[in-house]
Parts: structure tokens; sequence; C-alpha cells
């Protein structure tokens, strides 16, 4: 029986990163991996959903050019069919970045099917191997609850998205997280008679009830969105799906994008046989500092698998901390400050604590309008809101929740405050540009800034040092 120093399931994000740190210190290790390669941002996530956003809001752009003194904006059209063509030629370009040290690694990478037998041993293909150290990176899947899967035909999941070749003339987004809202208002701004459902005002993961109703109100203003959740019916003998919503009113579609959220790939995986307890999702217990699990430190558990913080970024993270600590002497490492970004338009995003997660009565919330707002106004963009979260007693920036044009770009600007651990009297004594969209974070930053104190400076005084 082959035995290896280091076994990775998984050549996604979180695997390859890992492999990038376990090849420092071994040649002794492989990667299996079954599944299409590419990483699920590059592929079927992050990457090709963008490039259809663009193409949409170029569109969609033409119904403010007469405004500016442009004409002929209404004379466009959009052929979807290269609107897809343009998004897989370039979604295959971010494969073939995400791919281009293959060959350096080609030889380790096992194209089979991995099990856990053991703790120390697989099957790989019909082969039985010994590790001593497993990073299992499995990822994710789409979710398909039970009621739609007996309309699998006329569902899209948001792996099968970006493989058609064509757009639907009418579709239901189910679902209105991250994926549906950015999917279903591209769609949308497209020319495709879309209707979004979803249970809620949480759309792209807002938690502060006022943004929430905010955000709600103005997304449905441009499409329409029903919000107390849809189930399917029938299909017509004209091959339509049927969906119904509480009130029995009903709608028929071509096709439905299901965004419903996804699930870690650990079915048939055999976890069991490490004999670790599991949770209800059949998922370990992990330190998400060392990414090992709690009660089998030499098994590693990074990316989307373990369904923490399933985005990008974080599985970066996560897969370098593993593949560090699988070769070496395990180290805690500490997270970075929480980021999300939905590039709806506007965009809708979340930094550091959220709302929901903070204790009533110990902050205050710093708002601002993006209606009336200078550089909103110059862009044609009077649409947005940001409430920022600062300790009452400490002044400390905690947190934000944020619907606001150019909105990824002040979630890092108070991310990066955050991690700093700036007070927002301090965050108030930064450079701003004028005429900028941060100009609205400034206000908002003085709105909270004068709940904690009436009076406040907001220029270093020349005794002052800028860096604690």
């Amino acid at each position: 029986m082959k035995e290896y120093d280091v076994v990775i399931i998984g050549a996604g994000t979180a695997g390859l990163t890992a492999r990038r740190q376990v090849a420092k210190e071994t040649d002794n290790y492989i990667i299996v991996d079954d599944g299409p390669l590419g990483t699920t941002c590059a592929r079927v996530g992050c990457m090709p959903s963008k490039v259809l956003i663009q193409a949409a809001n170029d569109f969609n752009r033409r119904h403010k050019l007469l405004e500016q003194g442009i004409s002929g904006g209404e004379n466009l059209n959009v052929d979807t069919a290269k609107v897809m063509q343009h998004v897989r030629s370039l979604r295959d370009r971010f494969v073939r970045g995400v791919m281009s040290s293959h060959e350096e690694w080609a030889d380790k990478l096992v194209r089979k099917r991995a099990t856990i037998l053991s703790a120390n041993t697989l099957d790989v293909g019909g082969e039985e191997v010994a590790f001593k150290k497993l990073i299992i990176g499995a990822g994710s899947s789409p979710v398909v609850p039970g009621p739609w899967k007996n309309f699998t035909s006329h569902l899209i999941d948001t792996n099968q998205f970006f493989e058609m070749e064509s757009l639907p003339q009418s579709v239901a987004v189910v679902g209105l997280g991250v994926i549906g809202i950015e999917l279903g208002q591209a769609l949308f701004r497209l020319g495709i008679d879309v209707k979004g459902f979803t249970r809620g005002k949480a759309i792209g993961g807002l938690s502060d009830p006022e943004l929430q109703e905010y955000t709600a109100g103005k997304l449905s203003d441009e499409m329409p969105i029903f919000f107390d959740g849809v189930d399917p019916v029938r299909i017509t003998d004209e091959n339509k799906i049927v969906l119904k919503i509480p009130t029995g009113e009903e709608f028929e579609f071509d096709k439905v994008l299901l965004s419903v959220g996804r699930s870690p790939n650990v079915k048939n995986l055999g976890l069991e046989n490490l004999k670790v307890p599991l949770s209800d999702r059949g998922l370990p217990s992990i330190n998400s500092n060392t990414m090992a699990l709690t009660e089998a430190k030499h098994v590693f558990f990074p990316g989307d698998v373990n369904a923490d913080r399933a985005i990008l970024h974080e599985a970066a993270d996560e897969g370098y901390i593993a593949g560090f600590n699988a070769v070496n002497e395990e180290l805690c490492f500490k997270r970075r400050e929480s980021i999300g970004v939905t590039f709806s338009d506007p965009n809708i995003a979340s930094v550091g604590k959220r709302f929901s997660s903070l204790e009533k009565g110990s902050f205050v919330t710093g708002k601002v309008s993006f209606e009336g707002q200078g550089r909103s106004i110059v862009k044609l963009k009077e649409i947005g809101a940001l409430h920022v979260y600062v300790d009452k007693e400490t002044g400390l920036i905690l947190g934000a929740e944020i619907f606001a044009p150019s909105g990824e770009h002040l979630a890092h600007l108070l991310v990066w405050s955050i991690t700093m651990k700036l007070t927002v009297f301090e965050a108030l004594k930064m450079p701003f540009y004028h005429p900028v969209i941060e100009e609205g974070l400034r206000t908002a930053l003085r709105d909270a800034a004068r709940q904690i104190t009436p009076e406040s400076n907001e220029l270093f005084r020349c005794a002052d040092s800028p860096i604690r």
C-alpha cells in the first residue's frame, strides 16, 4: 500500500492553495479530484457571474443616455446568445488562469474519487492508500429542496447556468441571496421576463431591518419580487413550469433559476469512518484557526466543505492554513475580518459584525442616504443607504451593512478600518476627496460620532500621531 505524507481531496480554491504550502515541504503528496477542474469561483461562481452582470449593466445604461443628451440609446438591442458566448469565453480564460500552474503538479493529480476508509487510509478509485495528514477540500454543490426534485427538467442551478447557449424568454429566480439577486437582476436588465421569489426581505444577506425594507423596496421598483415563498405546481402542455405563491396566484415560466444555497460535498465521502462526532448536517467540528478537526488533528477541513465562510478569499485563507499546518508544527492563525459583497446594482455589502449579531443598546448606528448625495447625483445613481455600527462606549467601528453605489469600495474602507481597530473619530481624520461616493461614508461616520459625543475634532493636531 502506498503511503503519502499528505493527501488532498479536492482541487478547488482551498485544495490548490493548500497544495502550494504542502509542496514547499514535501514531494510525497497527491491531490485527488474526479470532477471538473478550475475552481467554483472561476467556472460557475464569482467570475462568470460578473461578466454577465457587466454586460447587463452596460445595456441597462441606455435608459440614462437621453437624460445626458446622448440620443440613440433607445435603439440598442441585445443578442443573449452572444452575451452567453462572451461570458463563457472569459470564463474559460479565468479557468486557464487558475490552472496555469497545472504542469508543475500534473503528476500529483489523481483523477479518481476518494473515500475515507479509516483514520489513516483512503480508497482512491479502488486502490487503498495510506496518509499521515489528510486535507479535505471537497467543496459544495447547489441545493435542490425536496418539492423541486420532481421538476428538474425545468430547473437551472448555478452549476448549469453558464453552460446555456442562449437565455430563456421567462425565468423565475427562486432564492434571492447573493447569487440569486445578482443573476436575477442581470437577466432582467438583459430583457428577460424575470420574477424573483424569496422568503423574507434579507436580500443579499442583509440583517438590518431598516436596510432590508429599503433595499427590498428599491429592488422591487425595478424587478417584480415576491417575499412569501413559492412552490412548484405542474408542467403545462406548452412545457411551461407553473409556480404558486401563498395567495394562490400562479405564474408560468420557461425555466426556474434555483438559487437557495449550496451544501457541503460530504455525501459518500466516508467521514463517519474517521470515528469523530458529526453534526446533523454530517460535518465534523473544526478549529477555524488551524483548520484541523478538533478530535482528529491530522485531518484538515478547509473551504466551502465546512459551510462556514463559503467564499473564495476565505477558502484561499483556509487552504493556506490547512496546507501549512499539514507539513509544519501546528500554528494558530488569526482570521481576517468578515467582508461580503453582492454585485447587484447598487451593491449590497456587509463587513465586520452584522446588525443581527450585535447586542441591543451596546452600539449606535451612523446612517447616510445616497439619495441626494453629490457623487450619486452625478452618476445618476441616487439609490442607496449605509449603516455603520459603532460601540457607544469606545467609539470602535464594529461593522456595517451597505446598499449603495460603489458599495464594494466602501466595504473595503470599512473592513480595513475595523481590522486596524480604528474608532469612528480616527476614521473621520482620514482624508476624503470631493466629490466622491466616499463622502457618503463620512456622513454616516459623522452621524455615529455625534451620537457618542457632540463635539469631535476631525483634524489631527500637530502633537497627534495618526498611527497608534
